[in-house]
């Protein structure tokens, strides 16, 4: 598995498995550890999710040592709210029960909430118990009211990103803020037609791949961190075969061409949920 340096020189693999609305903890738990014995070494949760507990057990009774699979887990807007930012990171590492986390993220920007979150976050990095911390769904905007008030850059921003939603421009301004971008959704929820797309589907005939495989090698060409869901081991194992091919700048020019600023989860400037 490639990884890449976080700007705090932990290394986060490239690709790793999303488990959003897997909530079956049996279910959770098979999921984990078919994508750990097919060479998963991230796994992506959250408190929102309510399948820590079954992620921390997959992780635990897989065999693996601990320091060889990457855990990112993330809080929940409730706990932004209400100011019990410390608490929430012990009561998820207390479910996952892995002996820390690599990854914490603050899930949405609550506003008037997140700026204090974050500093809340930077204590929580300094104990040790989190390797790396970083945010999700934020908008260039919300990144620089936090850069502006804090201390710690993010080493990740988690966001809706697909072809058809290309973020071209909060990708290039994190990139040169040393911020690591992450890609959920990366197939529009395969509920658009994206996989219908012409593009990809010359192109994974052009390369022997799925149009899956090849959304997951323009996100890696353009240095984005992705969780496809999947609870199938075929797929599981397709979606890491994404290292033995590359593909020409003008083909991922023309997969940017798809875009069409069209969101499938909701705006980060409306969070009132």
């Amino acid at each position: 598995m490639e990884k890449v340096k976080l700007n705090n020189g932990v290394e986060m693999p490239w690709v790793g498995l999303g488990v959003f609305r897997i909530e079956d903890n049996k279910e959770a738990e098979r999921v984990v550890k078919t994508a750990l014995s097919a060479g998963y070494r991230h796994i992506d949760t959250a408190m929102y999710y309510h399948n820590e507990e079954a992620v921390g057990k997959a992780i635990r009774e897989s065999g693996i040592p601990r320091e060889e699979i990457f855990v990112t887990t993330k809080m929940w807007n409730a706990d932004q709210r209400s100011g019990k930012v410390k608490e929430a990171f012990d009561a998820s590492l207390k479910r996952l029960d892995t002996g820390y986390i690599d990854l914490y993220l603050i899930h949405w920007p609550v506003e008037g909430k997140f700026v204090d979150t974050w500093k809340k976050f930077e204590e929580i990095y300094q104990t040790g118990k989190v390797k790396a911390i970083g945010v999700s769904n934020f908008k260039q905007r919300h990144l620089e009211t936090l850069l502006n008030a804090t201390d710690i850059i993010p080493a990740v921003n988690q966001i809706e990103l697909h072809p058809y939603l290309t973020q071209d421009s909060d990708l290039v301004f994190c990139t040169g803020m040393g911020i690591q971008v992450g890609a959920w959704s990366q197939f529009a929820a395969n509920q658009t037609g994206l996989f219908e797309e012409k593009i990809l589907i010359d192109l994974a005939n052009k390369y022997s791949k799925s149009p899956a495989q090849i959304i997951l090698r323009w996100d890696y060409q353009r240095g984005v961190v992705t969780i496809p869901k999947s609870a199938n081991e075929k797929r599981m194992k397709e979606n890491l075969e994404i290292f033995d091919f590359d593909l020409a700048q003008d083909e991922i020019k023309a997969i940017n061409s798809l875009n069409k600023d069209m969101r499938i989860g909701p705006d980060p400037d409306h969070v009132d949920f």
